[in-house]
């Protein structure tokens, strides 16, 4: 049920759930079982959604704690708690940590998993956000690149973690200012997204307003216009008014009003 709650987006009543999950568990299996270990994974998410991260990582330390001590070393959870505490550390802007934990999340895929699968993807597209955080934008397109690769061969040409394959690698064309490049990039993203994902998907607006700003950039305040406008309408129906995202979009398309 947990992972329900969390697929809608209602992250208390998961963690909730994942609580329970894990007194039940407490009570009746070794302290170091897999399963209790991924109780604690699971919780560590629930809280990364909420956006607290220091108690999302004392979970998911724990999950690691037990993983370590009850899998094999190449086992795909190890990879999934060295992920997932590398995208708190990130959120944290602890990059260095991030981009260790990635790596180490990197080797136990590589040797595990075929060339070509999904979860390599993940792993190169953390890594590429990483370097694109600390400014490495280099290594953040090689990264990025091989991500889309990956998953090119792998996915369907509409889902969605092309799209974001595509929106990634468009935002560090954005930040080097080849900003043609940018554009090419950001359009195929919005393709697959205006394909895949509900029109209210934060990740379509996300795109509208990249989109915004590259137009902006470029000097076509009209399109940019547009987009920014598309931005704000999908914040409207998916973010309370007060959300820091969508006072952004906002004051984007405000800023563009007064160039116009």
């Amino acid at each position: 049920m947990g992972l329900v709650y969390e697929n809608m987006g209602d992250y208390p009543k998961a963690l909730l759930s994942h609580e329970k999950a894990f007194e039940i568990r407490q009570q009746s299996l070794p302290t170091n079982h897999p399963d209790l270990g991924a109780s604690y994974n699971n919780i560590g998410n629930a809280y990364s959604d909420m956006g607290d991260y220091p108690t999302a990582l004392m979970n998911y330390d724990k999950a690691f704690e037990i993983r370590q001590e009850s899998l094999p070393p190449n086992h795909p959870d190890l990879a999934q708690s060295y992920n997932n505490m590398g995208l708190v550390y990130e959120n944290m802007g602890d990059y260095p940590k991030a981009l260790l934990s990635h790596e180490k999340a990197f080797e136990i895929r590589q040797q595990s998993l075929p060339t070509n699968h999904p979860s390599l993807g993940d792993s190169y597209t953390n890594i590429g956000s990483v370097y694109h955080n600390m400014g490495d934008y280099p290594k953040a397109l090689l990264s990025l690149e091989k991500a889309l690769e990956i998953r090119q061969q792998s996915l369907p040409s509409n889902h969605p973690r092309l799209g974001e394959s595509y929106n990634n690698i468009a935002n560090v064309y954005y930040n080097t200012g080849d900003y043609p490049k940018a554009l090419s990039f950001h359009e195929k993203a919005l393709s697959i997204r205006e394909q895949s994902l509900p029109m209210d998907h934060l990740d379509l607006g996300a795109s509208y307003n990249n989109m915004g700003l590259v137009y902006e950039n470029t000097g076509n305040y009209s399109k940019a216009h547009l987009f920014y406008e598309r931005a704000v309408q999908n914040g409207q129906q998916s973010l309370p008014p007060d959300h820091p995202t969508l006072q952004q979009r906002t004051k984007n398309l405000e800023n563009i009003k007064k160039k116009q």
